[in-house]
């Protein structure tokens, strides 16, 4: 993190989340005066506020569903990064107006309180699954976007920039899969995976705060910021750890949950058409047309017929031993064989 952040007020919502205690340790190493956080959970803020002991770290319980809430917690701060959101797929599948309500009508929320507090950047935390959404979760993440988008294109003069960033599935965040393995592997179960020939994208919790990051420094009003990614099918995932711990690669077909793509995209060829290439990382600028098309009728983009989009299955494939060694970057799984007093010739590397 910029060391010019040293002495400012950070906000970050659902910030008792993986990726918020991941960003409230950064932001404190990075010397912030003061970190909010703001979430529904009193029990998990005191289990935080006990384990960091950090008197800069203020805790408000609240909901982005709730105006106020969000108003309240944003007065004084500078930066927000907004990561509060119903995630789960099957579970907004069916309660789809829950999803719609937290991650719809609640990053609007967010967005407004910003705006109202003279916010200088809000960074808001989007998903693959935005892209060619058809669940639930999906499409309201979708919404999401568009929400942010509209604000920029809709008030240019702002002061607040609001920009998102997009990733794929988190490795060992909370709710992902690769804790449930490890689980079901210790109890001597094997691993239940819904289809072995399905591909996800892969992604460390410190990348996805590297992107955000790259996005609270470099992002304009509108703009999405993607993180480039390795890939790899949920087989070769359940076979990498079995190797780890030391046991038969063997797993149970449960098949596609609801919801569920058989891959996912992290840009569309509309977005890859307009997108600026930074290495490791995209950006996709806003469409700032306004709603004069006729302008625009008889140009077209022909670009776009030649553009593949950028999904997991045409990603970088990962392979299993390349899958162990990412694993064992994580010190959540390391800690996980340490336990089980399970030897690697993987471990150093």
């Amino acid at each position: 993190m910029d060391s010019s952040l040293s002495g400012r007020h950070f906000l970050i919502t659902g910030g008792t989340g993986s990726f918020g205690q991941t960003m409230v340790s950064r932001l404190l190493d990075a010397g912030a005066a003061e970190v909010r956080v703001l979430s529904r959970d009193e029990s998990k803020q005191d289990a935080m506020r006990h384990r960091l002991r950090d008197d800069r770290v203020r805790y408000y319980v609240g909901d982005v569903r709730d105006f106020d809430s969000v108003h309240k917690a944003a007065r004084g701060v500078e930066f927000v990064f907004h990561a509060a959101a119903l995630k789960q797929v099957p579970s907004c599948e069916f309660f789809p107006l829950e999803a719609v309500r937290t991650n719809v009508l609640g990053s609007a929320n967010v967005v407004d309180a910003c705006e109202r507090n003279g916010i200088e950047t809000l960074v808001l935390l989007s998903t693959d699954k935005a892209v060619y959404p058809i669940n639930a979760m999906g499409m309201t993440k979708a919404l999401m976007e568009k929400v942010a988008q509209a604000h920029a294109r809709n008030n240019p003069s702002a002061r607040t920039r609001v920009c998102c960033v997009r990733y794929g599935n988190v490795m060992y965040s909370r709710g992902s899969v690769i804790p449930l393995f490890i689980e079901q592997i210790r109890n001597g179960v094997a691993p239940t995976v819904t289809e072995p020939s399905m591909t996800r994208f892969l992604m460390s919790l410190g990348q996805s705060v590297e992107l955000v990051e790259h996005a609270f420094r470099h992002g304009q009003s509108g703009d999405i910021f993607i993180r480039k990614a390795g890939a790899c099918t949920i087989a070769d995932l359940a076979t990498a750890l079995c190797n780890l711990f030391g046991v038969p690669a063997k797993f149970e077909v449960l098949g596609t949950r609801h919801g569920e793509k058989l891959y996912e995209t992290l840009a569309s060829r509309e977005d890859l058409a307009r997108a600026e290439d930074f290495g490791d990382f995209l950006r996709v600028p806003i469409d700032s047309r306004d709603l004069n098309y006729a302008l625009y009728f008889d140009e077209g983009d022909t670009r776009q017929e030649h553009i593949a989009d950028y999904h997991s299955h045409n990603a970088r494939r990962l392979d299993v031993a390349e899958i162990m060694s990412l694993l064992l970057t994580l010190p959540e799984v390391r800690a996980q064989l340490d336990e089980v007093g399970q030897p690697s010739e993987f471990r150093d590397t």
